[in-house]
């Protein structure tokens, strides 16, 4: 395994940083929590106009022609600056229609998502404690071929700008994925706002008209989940990074007994406690990411990844906020977002036990453990 970037890679990186350096600033995060929406479309635009947001998906539909290393190189870094804009959400959504959708589909989403016109999101968890297996949302075809979805799916994020939802579902023969449309019959969204402040919905379905992504033999549900996992453990790593360096500045500048924070021996661990948590996340992550790149077994790569993203993430943003003193939980302060971004994302598609407790059922089933 090579961990070195590639000059793409690398330019993507910079090119990420750059847009959102002077587009997500700490005043326009302020505004965009205020707003009704709480996206920031002006971001979205030129994100959009860059070419990033297209960044994974084919040049023949107006997109950049890389793969998920650049899409995850892209989330880092809106994790760093936690920027309000849903691009794992949208992305990972036109991927699997990239992967699994008819040609008509993909001509009809994939350009309105490379260019910023569409927003997407993706429907996984449902009500109770997150296992992993099958969803209780089902879905079923009538003798015409048309599908339909009936169930619940809890804290679908950003159905307030989003028309369309990849939702996971349980069908006769395995698991599905199928696009709904929002606005549909038989749809009802119970409006919500998440941890960090994202409103989402509670989603139900009774009876839904849905178009079917795939085969539902079982095989297209793992493949999504797998790159959420990632795409989760992306924006942590660089949600811890951006806590880190609110930190290393607060402590720099803020002086008690005559010297800066930065020097006292009780600080300094705390520090290197964060960066231990953040080269494992960030070893684990890419690590998994090379293999979905490379067509590999996955073995239990990702959900080592999604641990370290959840377990240490949250110990990262925790630690990040205790050093601040009472500046960490002043919402004027902006390391506070970082610590409620990190304690949702390591809440969404179960937590740290949970992720033990898959990861264990993996290996009990004799799945390779891949270093």
């Amino acid at each position: 395994m090579d961990f070195n970037f590639s000059e793409e890679q690398e330019a993507i990186r910079a090119l990420a940083d750059e847009v959102f350096t002077s587009k997500a600033t700490i005043e326009r995060t302020k505004e965009i929590e205020l707003s009704a929406e709480r996206v920031d479309r002006e971001l979205w635009r030129e994100l959009a106009s860059t070419g990033l947001l297209g960044i994974a998906l084919p040049e023949e539909f107006g997109g950049g022609g890389l793969g998920l290393s650049e899409l995850y190189a892209l989330l880092e870094q809106q994790g760093r600056h936690v920027a309000a804009v849903p691009i794992w959400e949208t992305t990972l959504a036109a991927s699997a229609v990239n992967e699994f959708g008819s040609d008509s589909l993909r001509a009809e989403i994939l350009p309105s998502v490379a260019d910023g016109s569409r927003f997407l999101t993706i429907g996984l968890e449902e009500f109770g404690p997150y296992t992993g297996g099958d969803p209780l949302t089902t879905a079923e075809q009538d003798v015409d071929g048309n599908w339909t979805v009936t169930g619940e799916k809890a804290v679908v994020p950003m159905t307030h700008v989003a028309n369309l939802a990849l939702v996971s579902a349980t069908a006769s023969t395995g698991t599905a994925l199928l696009l709904v449309d929002l606005n549909a019959e038989g749809v009802t969204l119970e409006q919500t706002q998440s941890t960090n402040w994202e409103i989402c919905a509670n989603v139900t379905f009774a009876g839904a008209p849905a178009q079917l992504i795939g085969a539902p033999d079982g095989t297209t549900v793992p493949w999504l989940i797998d790159r959420v996992q990632l795409a989760l453990a992306a924006i942590q790593l660089g949600v811890g990074s951006g806590a880190v360096a609110q930190a290393v500045t607060y402590l720099n500048g803020r002086k008690q007994f005559g010297r800066p924070l930065a020097t006292f021996q009780a600080v300094n661990h705390q520090l290197a406690d964060c960066y231990i948590d953040l080269e494992a996340m960030r070893v684990t992550l890419w690590q998994a990411a090379w293999r979905i790149s490379e067509g590999l077994d996955l073995g239990t790569s990702v959900l080592v990844a999604k641990w370290w993203a959840t377990d240490g993430g949250q110990r990262v943003v925790h630690r990040t906020t205790h050093v601040h003193g009472g500046m960490g939980v002043d919402t004027d302060y902006p390391v506070h977002r970082h610590l409620l971004w990190g304690k949702q994302i390591a809440a969404t598609l179960g937590g740290s036990s949970s992720d033990l407790a898959r990861l264990g059922a993996q290996l009990a089933s004799g799945v390779e453990v891949l270093a």
